[in-house]
């Protein structure tokens, strides 16, 4: 009985219901007594049940998946959908692209670069203080300038959006 519950635990742990669990074990039984009615010798039972029962886990997994995959239409039969963004969504990115460059253009040239090179090239705090000979701190301070001319502006913005 021990074997059942930990095998069932197992499949529970995978990701199946206890329902699914509790089928899996039960065929995973059938077959093993299937395949020893055969008069085949299983050494270790409790393996043989374990991976039995996860190969039908497996097959089931795929078999309720199948249907994700459109298998009788040929490709060039397919709809596909334009992701691309309309002519108001280009215009009113680029506006705010503008807006940003604005806010930007009006801070000092190291505030831009030290938020350019945090933002856009992902450098950190250190990094871009050992690129200027500057503390850390004085990095964090030119990134709350940036962020406090920009703060404005993108809360405008998100609420012109939504």
């Amino acid at each position: 009985m021990g074997r059942v519950h930990r095998l069932r635990k197992l499949l529970r742990r995978s990701g199946q219901s206890r329902e699914d669990a509790e089928d899996l074990v039960q065929e995973a039984f059938a077959r093993l007594q299937a395949y020893c009615n055969e008069g085949n010798e299983v050494r270790c039972p409790e393996a043989f049940l374990a991976r039995t029962a996860f190969n039908l886990a497996s097959t089931a997994r795929r078999r309720d998946r199948s249907h994700l995959y459109n298998r009788g239409v040929a490709v060039e039969e397919l709809e596909v959908t334009d992701a691309s963004p309309t002519p108001d969504e280009v215009f009113a990115a680029e506006e705010c692209l503008h807006g940003i460059e604005a806010l930007l253009g009006g801070l000092s040239r190291r505030t831009r670069d030290v938020f350019f090179m945090h933002r856009l090239d992902g450098m950190s705090y250190a990094q871009i203080a050992d690129h200027f000979d500057i503390s850390v701190s004085a990095i964090e301070k030119h990134i709350a300038i940036a962020m406090a001319a920009l703060g404005p502006f993108m809360h405008q913005t998100l609420r012109r959006i939504s």
